[in-house]
């Protein structure tokens, strides 16, 4: 396993922009994060303002010239958002066309005409993994809810059973497989493989979502029971569509761009010739972006031409999956600005030397530091990010396997407690009217299972591969 060791910082990083010692420096991480949080938490400021004043707070404390410190923030946020921030746009837009035009419902309908009974909780959790691939987690919840109530009622399942499996899909989804943003940004920090990073993620989060999911549903079944909520309960449009895409061209569509880019890591092992016009073509194709966009394109004549949609329709539903990533947009970027000015002030050199000497393996610190940034600022992303900024010099002479697994150590570890600072945990509690409680003991306790079990699994991984 690998170890922490200053030697693992490149050769060639640049020089610090302030020559702030390490009890000056460690002030003015906590001061920047406290700010963060403070902000977020007491004054509900939206992340994107929060975590610019906490940029330039911490870079203020730690001795860098104001010039120095916006500059940092400024060439984080846009490297960040030039990484990610197409990725993003293409999953919105990936994710609009999967609702509007009927493919999530005929994926949920499909597997919840062939389960029944005790196989309900599982048929929830791969519903969830599945719709969950290509969106964003607050989406996610929003699509499956109103499908998780309806057949908690309809069925006289506990609710427990039917939800906690859903959100468990989701939110692994959301904390450890890209193209999510939280994973996308960490593979960039640390110069991660994509492809390996997704293989081994899905290989982490197949035993996670089914211990955080149908087994751990059954222990919140009994802590929490609560009735589904009526006023809840979905109401039938007044006007549906004529038809829709099939269970096999949606499930395709969903699976292309995974497919794509697992399929890039396989060549890039089996073949490992930049020259090959194999290699080549499938470099290209397993490419996030082009990946996302070929998903796209052919979402449109795979779900959009099924469900009846002419150009104009298929414009509008682009036009509006677009909109309501702006913040999510920001949020990233300013992420990737408050990593900036981390590195540029010179923490991660701290954290190596502060350290150098600790027996604790670079995967658990790196699952810690993402773990205490989560329960501060409640936002699993900005756990991410900012846990990725600090932690990416471990990564410097890593093997390519152990560049992925800290990618999945952060991501991990991002998912830990979520509670009252965290938009999820009140979406929780009044989609399923359950009181702050009892959403401590049924999502709050899922999260830190999912958290937990990843962060273990990656550990395990570390030590055969």
């Amino acid at each position: 396993m690998t170890r922490l060791s200053v030697e693992m910082l490149a050769a060639d990083a640049p020089p610090p922009i302030t020559s702030a010692g390490h009890a000056q420096l460690g002030i003015a991480v906590l001061a920047g994060i406290a700010v963060i949080v403070f902000l977020i938490t007491k004054y509900k400021l939206h992340a994107f303002l929060s975590l610019t004043i906490g940029s330039l707070v911490l870079g203020a404390i730690a001795g860098a010239p104001l010039d120095k410190a916006i500059a940092s923030f400024t060439a984080g946020l846009g490297s960040t958002v030039a990484g990610v921030g197409v990725l993003i746009a293409l999953g919105a837009i990936l994710g609009k066309m999967l609702a509007d035009s009927g493919g999530a419902d005929e994926i949920v309908d499909t597997i919840l005409a062939k389960a029944g009974g005790r196989a309900m909780p599982w048929a929830m959790v791969l519903i969830a993994s599945v719709i969950g691939l290509p969106l964003f987690f607050e989406v996610g919840i929003v699509l499956l809810i109103p499908v998780v109530l309806m057949v908690a009622k309809r069925g006289n399942y506990s609710l427990m059973r039917i939800g906690v499996p859903a959100l468990a899909g989701l939110s692994v989804m959301h904390g450890l497989i890209p193209p999510h943003p939280g994973p996308l940004v960490a593979i960039d920090a640390v110069n991660a493989n994509l492809g390996v990073t997704l293989a081994l993620g899905i290989l982490v989060a197949v035993p996670t979502v089914i211990i955080a999911g149908p087994l751990f549903s059954r222990f919140a079944a009994r802590w929490v029971d609560v009735p589904v909520p009526d006023r809840m309960l979905p109401q039938r449009p007044s006007e549906e569509l004529e038809r829709r895409p099939g269970f096999g061209a949606t499930l395709a569509t969903v699976l292309l761009p995974v497919v794509l880019m697992l399929a890039k890591a396989l060549v890039d092992i089996v073949v490992d010739d930049p020259a090959n016009m194999t290699q080549r073509v499938f470099d290209i194709l397993g490419s996030p972006m082009i990946a996302l966009l070929v998903a796209v394109l052919v979402g449109i004549f795979t779900l959009g031409v099924p469900a009846g949609f002419g150009k104009e329709r298929i414009a509008r539903t682009v036009d509006k999956s677009l909109m309501p990533i702006a913040g999510i947009l920001l949020i990233v970027g300013a992420g990737g600005g408050f990593k900036q000015t981390l590195i540029d002030c010179g923490v991660g050199q701290m954290v190596l030397d502060i350290s150098k000497d600790w027996s604790i393996p670079a995967l658990l610190l790196a699952w810690l530091i993402a773990v205490a940034i989560r329960l501060a600022t409640g936002s699993a992303t900005v756990a991410t990010i900012s846990a990725a900024g600090l932690v990416a010099p471990l990564a410097a002479d890593m093997s390519t396997t152990h560049a992925a697994l800290l990618v999945l150590a952060i991501g991990a570890g991002s998912l830990f407690f979520s509670h009252v600072n965290d938009a999820g945990f009140w979406l929780v509690k009044e989609y399923f009217g359950m009181s702050v409680g009892q959403t401590v003991k049924s999502w709050s306790v899922m999260e830190t299972v999912i958290s937990v079990v990843a962060g273990a699994l990656v550990l395990l991984l570390s030590l055969v591969i």
